[in-house]
């Protein structure tokens, strides 16, 4: 950058390759850039780190990344969202509920999930657990003969993602009511035989969601894309254009 363009690297050129390293699992490598920067190291480089750490179960440098971001914006709902999944997915539900009610006691709100999806005009939205659109029982069971289809091609839910201390069966059914899936499945329910799925979400896609709609995609032999709060995700053939890069 510097020899071929002039141009010295700041911060969110950084954070860019502190989020490639970590999502490789190369920690080390990450610290030691970090330390080798020319500044001290913002937001953005410890919320790159965290999220690194959360996908890899690095518990104790996830925590330290945490507490500075903390101390660097206290309001900010997406480090205690990190946070609290990272020690969720070690099973430290007694942290959990320390940060949540650190959350509570500051006054900061995690901004609720939502997806929606345009059928013939009109716009359906869905939150989590839905009970409020008129035909979400129906995408339920639809929900539910296509997971028993999905899991003959080897689809397992990957419970890590419900954020809850409580029994196996209850949480593949948490991660089951995700607004993403309600929305694909809405969609799949009402659009015609081979039109592409087309789904909008406020925040990213999780992980058993994104795992759940590559199965999704071969069963029913269509298309869907969802464009969450950080990129699109082109599903098709059980495959996702981003590569798993989610």
């Amino acid at each position: 950058m510097r020899d071929s363009y002039g141009i010295s690297p700041d911060e969110k050129h950084y954070a860019r390759m502190i989020d490639l390293l970590c999502r490789c699992g190369e920690f080390t490598e990450a610290k030691d850039l970090i330390e080798s920067m020319p500044f001290e190291p913002g937001a953005p480089i410890w919320e790159a780190l965290l999220a690194g750490c959360k996908t890899h179960g690095n518990l104790g440098l996830g925590i330290q990344a945490a507490e500075r971001l903390l101390e660097l914006v206290p309001q900010h709902d997406g480090t205690y969202v990190l946070l609290s999944n990272l020690y969720a997915n070690a099973g430290y539900w007694d942290d959990v509920a320390k940060v949540r009610k650190l959350m509570r006691d500051r006054g900061v709100r995690k901004e609720p999930g939502c997806s929606w999806i345009d059928v013939e005009n009109m716009v359906h939205f869905f939150l989590v657990d839905d009970t409020k659109h008129p035909e979400v029982q129906a995408a339920y069971k639809y929900l539910e003969q296509l997971g028993l289809e999905m899991r003959k091609l080897g689809y397992v839910p990957d419970t890590n993602y419900a954020l809850h201390d409580m029994e196996s069966e209850h949480k593949e059914y948490a991660i089951s009511t995700h607004s993403e899936k309600l929305a694909v499945a809405f969609g799949l329910m009402k659009l015609p035989p081979g039109h592409t799925i087309r789904v909008f979400k406020n925040l990213r896609i999780c992980g058993d969601c994104h795992n759940a709609f590559k199965f999704t995609s071969r069963v029913v032999g269509r298309e869907i894309i969802v464009r969450d709060g950080k990129r699109f995700h082109h599903f098709r053939d059980g495959e996702c254009s981003c590569g798993d890069y989610w």
